[in-house]
């Protein structure tokens, strides 16, 4: 059997991009264009002939547009089976004319809510007849083509003119493919709007739509296979960065950027840089200026931030770029950054350079997901920790400054990856210890991190020593509060519930420390 010649097109767009071009293309080939409301304007001012829908199916578009395309003759021309005989008769019976092509872009939904419309305006930017449209034709791909992207406009052109007004059942199979996937998400934006409109955090059915933004090289190892998706979460961060130079993004970039970014977004007042390598921050500082924070934070581990990725809150200067340009680093990314920086770190070939736009909320809500086997696990992002949350539970009470510091090393707690200990003085990290099966050895880890940033920057003195402690989970025995004391801690903060309380806040006045219990953990796994 021949491939189906197209003879009309049905052409009804929101986004209108391409179309006047595509439109005198398909005029040219001599096929018949249908077409409704603005659409139709258009390609009629542009000299493109053009016949109504309405015109067409005899039937005028009514209630303010909400039906026009649905009916027969429009569904019966996309469903139709060419060449079967019961299909035939009954176009002839009803005068229902073959549609070969349909050409439909969707009603902005997903964009009116990003605006903060109102329900009623979300309410009215539900496509109905595009959506059942789009479905008609890909389900009758066999003889119909369906473009839900104006992407793929150049490419169908170059299809019907190699294959003489004909499509390849391959480049129909994927347009169909393409068009479920667009309807799919669709309704995807639509339900979750909706369950949030209704306060609804877990409903029964919930559903996840994403864009292709690239093709990856290869995964967290080279016999994986990758890529990266974009949801319609409007979050500044790796998903909305623009890449200014450098080689392409890897999977581990992506992963190790977003972890850097995301912490780097919980510091609003001051300048701050996170260093992340594998994940785990290895140095956080804030600082009186970015060339001051960025110092600070690399000196807190100069070693695993060879190779790391650097986050900045801030605009990055000049000054910080040339100091950077000084460490082998995979990954920048920044909210904006100056002509100056771009030019120094330009020299750096290689070096990724990411511009954010903006710096993601800690406080805006959202949705974190993480895949299982047959499922995944969905939760909210981790809470932010006010100072109305804590709980002095020792005799001796914290200084300002141990609570200011307190504060910051629980907050860099919550990025680090379980079981986690933040040795910090000063707005800056200076030891830290992650990812252990037991907090003791944690703690340790820490404190040997700290000792030893101390012996690199030429200091005879650990810097754990005058330093406070952060842990992401109760003490479950003294021991650990112990090893953070005889190492030169001053102050902790952890969230406590552990059934030894009470030993760990007696070995903690027993070490002069003074002890704050939050009462939030911050598990990251």
């Amino acid at each position: 059997m021949s491939e189906p010649k197209i003879t009309r097109a049905l052409i009804s767009v929101s986004d209108k991009t391409g179309m006047v071009e595509l439109g005198q293309a398909l005029a040219d080939a001599g096929v018949e264009i249908l077409s409704t409301g603005g659409s139709a304007k258009a390609l009629k001012d542009a000299g493109v002939p053009v016949v109504e829908v309405s015109e067409y199916t005899g039937f005028p578009e009514i209630m303010d547009g909400r039906v026009k395309t649905l009916q027969p003759k429009i569904h019966g021309g996309l469903l139709a089976v060419r060449g079967d005989m019961s299909h035939e008769a009954a176009m002839q019976t009803h005068a229902i004319q073959p549609i070969d092509l349909l050409v439909v872009n969707l009603y902005p939904f997903e964009s009116t809510v990003a605006k903060g419309a109102g329900f009623n305006e979300c309410i009215e930017n539900i496509d109905i007849g595009g959506p059942a449209m789009i479905r008609a034709a890909a389900k009758n791909h066999a003889f119909v083509s369906v473009v839900v992207d104006p992407s793929d406009y150049t490419r169908l052109i170059e299809e019907m003119t190699a294959g003489g007004g004909t499509t390849s059942a391959t480049f129909r199979r994927e347009l169909a493919a393409k068009a479920y996937a667009r309807t799919g998400a669709y309704d995807a934006a639509i339900s979750t709007w909706f369950t949030g409109e209704l306060g609804e955090t877990f409903p029964t059915r919930t559903v996840m739509a994403g864009t292709l933004k690239q093709v990856l090289r290869y995964g967290e190892n080279p016999h994986q296979k990758a890529a990266f998706y974009s949801s319609s979460e409007q979050r500044p961060g790796i998903a909305t960065a623009t890449q200014l130079q450098g080689k392409e993004l890897s999977f581990n970039n992506l992963n190790d950027t977003d972890a850097a970014f995301e912490l780097a977004g919980e510091f609003k007042d001051g300048p701050a840089c996170v260093i992340v390598k594998h994940a785990n921050p290895c140095g956080v500082a804030t600082g009186v200026d970015l060339q001051t924070a960025y110092a600070r934070a690399l000196a807190c581990d100069t070693e695993s931030a060879f190779g790391g990725i650097i986050a900045f809150n801030k605009t990055l200067d000049a000054a910080t770029a040339k100091d950077v340009a000084e460490l082998f680093a995979e990954v920048i990314i920044a909210p904006d950054i100056s002509d100056e920086a771009k030019a120094i770190l330009g020299a750096k070939k290689n070096l990724r350079v990411l511009v954010a736009g903006a710096m993601p909320d800690p406080t805006s809500e959202g949705m974190t997901v993480r895949s299982l086997a047959g499922g995944y696990l969905l939760q909210n992002r981790d809470a932010l920790l006010t100072s109305d949350d804590l709980k002095v539970v020792t005799k001796r009470q914290p200084t300002d400054a141990e609570m200011a510091d307190l504060m910051f090393a629980f907050t860099v707690c919550k990025h680090v990856k379980s079981n986690a200990i933040i040795y910090a003085k000063d707005g800056a990290t200076v030891g830290v210890g992650a990812g252990q099966m037991s907090r003791v050895n944690s703690s340790r880890i820490a404190a040997w991190k700290a000792a030893d940033a101390a012996k690199v920057a030429g200091d005879s003195d650990s810097w754990a020593i005058g330093s406070v402690v952060a842990s992401d989970a109760f003490f479950p025995f003294a021991d650990g509060l112990i090893a953070a004391a005889d190492a030169g801690a001053t102050a902790v903060i952890q969230p406590g519930g552990s059934m030894r309380d009470d030993e760990v806040i007696k070995a903690a006045d027993e070490k002069g420390l003074a002890m704050v219990m939050t009462g939030m953990r911050h598990f990251r796994h």
